[in-house]
């Protein structure tokens, strides 16, 4: 299991520098003609084009994973559902103009979940029975939050920000791991919540946080020497995503656990080797996402 993990683990780093690299430079492309037309007058492609194509590519992927949960629990569902609830929820955080009011902003992320609901409705009720229903349909609206909105966090992230502050919130966030494994492996002894995670351990988790408080520093600092000044964050504001980071992401990683573990799976699929599916990778970014948009928003704002 370990081998395979520091096989797919290196991989998928590399996979995302390369994709942040390449969604950086599309930063510098300068549009005119059919293009210039095409995104409606703008002599720039939308910051963050690149990453939004691959994040449709990996929601659906996700959203199965979620699906076979669901299933597992006695869930009626529909892959093509929660696909599509998630795509919504991920199409809507991305593609509202800026400038748009808060009010239509609300408006038409609400509209969205509503369309979303109105269908999984229609489709579990269409055979004439009630039963599950409303569980079918809070599935599909669960999916659209938990894949769609919050994925959609990230790619917000990277309106207002560089790319490589997506970079930077998942190597903080996943550094805890890596920090909480060796430390619980070193000197773990107390069981944080073995009922739910038997591996984890209260000195683990004091390792990872501190580990990803020194990557977050680390971040920080990198973003003064090498970002522009509308992407700098204290010092002393790395440490605190840092910590931050560190704590939400195990909430997630423990929510993750406590879904798998009520359906009686291990992994959400077996699609990474030695990591198990898109939804062992993305469970502690997705839940870091929201916090991690409103500590940058707090750090870089004037």
């Amino acid at each position: 299991m370990l081998k395979y993990r520091l096989i797919t683990g290196p991989l998928l780093i590399i996979a995302l520098l390369a994709i942040v690299w390449l969604d950086n430079r599309l930063d510098a492309i300068t549009l005119d003609g059919f293009w210039q037309d095409f995104f409606r007058g703008k002599t720039h492609p939308p910051r963050g084009l690149l990453l939004f194509v691959v994040a449709l590519g990996v929601a659906p992927l996700a959203a199965r994973e979620l699906g076979a949960v669901f299933r597992a629990n006695r869930i009626a569902t529909r892959t093509w559902l929660t696909s599509g609830a998630a795509m919504v929820g991920l199409i809507l955080s991305y593609s509202i103009p800026e400038g748009t009011s808060t009010t239509t902003t609300a408006a038409l992320v609400s509209s969205g979940l509503i369309l979303a609901f109105v269908t999984s409705l229609l489709t579990f009720s269409r055979n004439r029975n009630v039963e599950g229903v409303v569980a079918a349909a809070g599935a599909v609206m669960f999916t659209a939050v938990y894949i769609g909105l919050m994925l959609g966090f990230l790619l917000a992230i990277r309106r207002w920000h560089s790319a490589w502050w997506i970079v930077g919130i998942i190597l903080t966030t996943k550094s805890c791991d890596i920090g909480a494994y060796f430390t619980g492996t070193l000197i773990g002894r107390h069981k944080m919540i073995p009922w739910l995670s038997a591996g984890k351990t209260w000195e683990g988790l004091a390792g990872g946080v501190v580990t990803a408080a020194l990557v977050g520093t680390g971040m920080a600092a990198l973003s003064r020497m090498y970002l522009g000044e509308a992407d700098h964050v204290p010092i002393w504001g790395g440490t605190i995503c840092g910590i931050a980071f560190a704590i939400v992401g195990q909430l997630g990683d423990l929510t993750m656990s406590l879904f798998k573990r009520g359906a009686g799976l291990k992994d959400s699929s077996k699609i990474l080797p030695g990591m198990g599916g898109i939804m062992d990778v993305l469970d502690s970014p997705l839940m870091v996402s929201p916090v991690a948009f409103w500590l940058l928003e707090a750090f870089t704002r004037p």
